[in-house]
């Protein structure tokens, strides 16, 4: 006969009674000494940790990565070191501006973020549902969220604060373009794309290195919603596209996508014709085409949410040897920011939480103590270095490679005309009918601005394309004149 289950305290110790607080009298108060009522309420309260400031409402699922094609000559990492490897990786899919209870379908770009349990440790790409971002600097981050967030006074979207900001930052206007396209509604997180977004580099085992971008493409092909749809749905169901996902892997599916990259020579990077470290550029496909590299498959759904998706705990800085950062302004600063976030959310041992702990690699370190430190601690071993007690050593073959620098260190302005070429070029890739949805769904959310910031906001559309700008004013009810002006 199976034993039955009792149920147990925090520290293992049989409850006896789940259903009644331990009062004086069965009509006196309750007692202070129910420390069964007291540690079940005072773990209620702190059930919620705090949400990220962005990506806060995700789904995710576990899977793995196949190399498809020989790509040693660029990169001497290890899980993508021959043919065939497979190796273990977990997948988070976000909105970015809503909050936890926000819906799946509300137009906003689509975080898309993996990591790679390899054997030399977690390797993390942190990309989005888009190839480019709004910015290129990130001293300008912390202002736009506040923008895409809730006003201070009202605590509602602000649409004149969203387009006061964008329509001062040029930059962002390849982004604009993007999500007020029907891409920035996308069916579900199985019908997108996922770029790394960011530049990396790649070295080899003779130490000869190449920058480059991450793409994948979805084998589910790429399918949007109208925004008449998507605002619909995010009132029906709001979590459609974390239960599509769920769903569909639970059903014996897989969410699946095959990964490129564009590879530009290092000395390519001085004279190409924009940065190639702006976020806010694409590199053109005729310059730098898109090479086959390997396949991504989802096929396993977590076991607990909370435990596996929203303790999930994201890093640019998380690299393996063979890969290595880039001058991009936007991922030196995420490389700070993103583990800072985790040591606030989820405190100084974050990286010891199982879906965010190596599965192959041993973590050797000489961090100690903090809250929730739930391993050994280091034991007794030294927690320095240099030491004379055969501790833990430095391994200089890992060490990264130099990258040259040059000027003056200045906070320096990047205004470019350069700004307005790609979103041109952009509008004019759309069809007919995706020209029609972008300046509908364009006027709809600019139009509740101020009438200075639609004409403000208007004149970099102009910029950009002359036939764009003129649609956006006329559907605004603007004076072209002042919008060619």
């Amino acid at each position: 006969m199976t034993e039955k289950k009792h149920l147990t305290n925090a520290s293992g110790i049989p409850v006896a009674d789940n259903q009644n607080s331990l009062t004086a009298g069965a009509k006196g108060p309750v007692l202070l000494q129910d420390y069964q009522l007291i540690e079940k309420l005072a773990h209620f309260n702190r059930e919620r940790i705090p949400e990220r400031v962005v990506h806060a409402k995700g789904a995710g699922a576990y899977g793995y990565f196949e190399v498809t094609e020989d790509i040693t000559k660029w990169t001497k990492a290890e899980f993508l070191s021959e043919v065939g490897r497979k190796t273990e990786v977990f997948v988070r899919f976000s909105t970015v501006g809503g909050e936890r209870g926000s819906a799946d379908t509300d137009r906003d770009p689509r975080g898309f973020a993996i990591k790679f349990y390899t054997k030399e440790g977690n390797y993390d790409i942190v990309g989005n549902n888009t190839p480019v971002f709004f910015l290129r600097d990130p001293m300008k981050f912390p202002d736009m969220v506040h923008t895409h967030k809730r006003n201070p006074a009202t605590n509602c979207k602000d649409a004149n604060a969203f387009w006061d900001f964008h329509s001062q930052v040029p930059e962002s206007l390849h982004q604009l373009t993007i999500l007020f396209s029907n891409r920035g509604t996308p069916k579900s997180y199985r019908h997108m794309h996922g770029f790394g977004s960011h530049t990396f580099k790649w070295v080899n085992n003779e130490g000869k290195a190449v920058w480059v971008k991450y793409h994948f493409k979805t084998e589910t092909s790429i399918e949007n919603w109208k925004a008449l749809d998507a605002g619909k749905l995010s009132g029906e169901d709001p979590d459609y596209a974390t239960r599509d996902l769920y769903n569909h892997i639970k059903d014996g599916g897989e969410a699946a996508w095959k990964a490129y990259v564009q590879i530009m020579p290092l000395e390519d990077a001085s004279t190409y014709k924009f940065n190639p470290f702006d976020v806010t550029k694409v590199w053109y496909y005729k310059d730098y085409p898109l090479i086959p590299i390997g396949r991504l498959v989802l096929n396993r759904n977590p076991e607990n949410y909370f435990a596996e998706v929203e303790q999930a705990a994201f890093c640019p800085a998380n690299i393996v040897p063979g890969v290595e950062l880039s001058p991009d302004k936007m991922l030196l600063g995420r490389v700070f920011a993103y583990a800072d976030a985790q040591r606030y959310r989820l405190g100084a041992n974050y990286q010891h939480l199982p879906v965010n702990s190596p599965h192959a690699a041993q973590i050797r370190n000489h961090q100690r103590d903090g809250a929730m430190r739930f391993d050994g601690n280091g034991g007794g071993s030294p927690n320095y270095e240099p030491n004379s007690y055969d501790g833990l050593k430095e391994a200089p073959s890992y060490k990264e490679q130099p990258i040259e620098l040059s000027g003056q260190a200045d906070r320096y302005a990047q205004t470019e005309n350069s700004d307005f070429e790609q979103p041109g070029a952009l509008y004019e890739l759309l069809s007919a009918s995706e020209k029609d949805d972008l300046i509908r769904n364009l006027a709809g959310h600019l139009g509740q601005a101020q009438k200075e910031i639609q004409l403000r906001q208007t004149k970099l559309f102009y910029r950009a394309n002359k036939d764009y700008g003129q649609r956006v004013a006329s559907a605004l009810g603007l004076d072209i004149s002042l919008v060619e002006a």
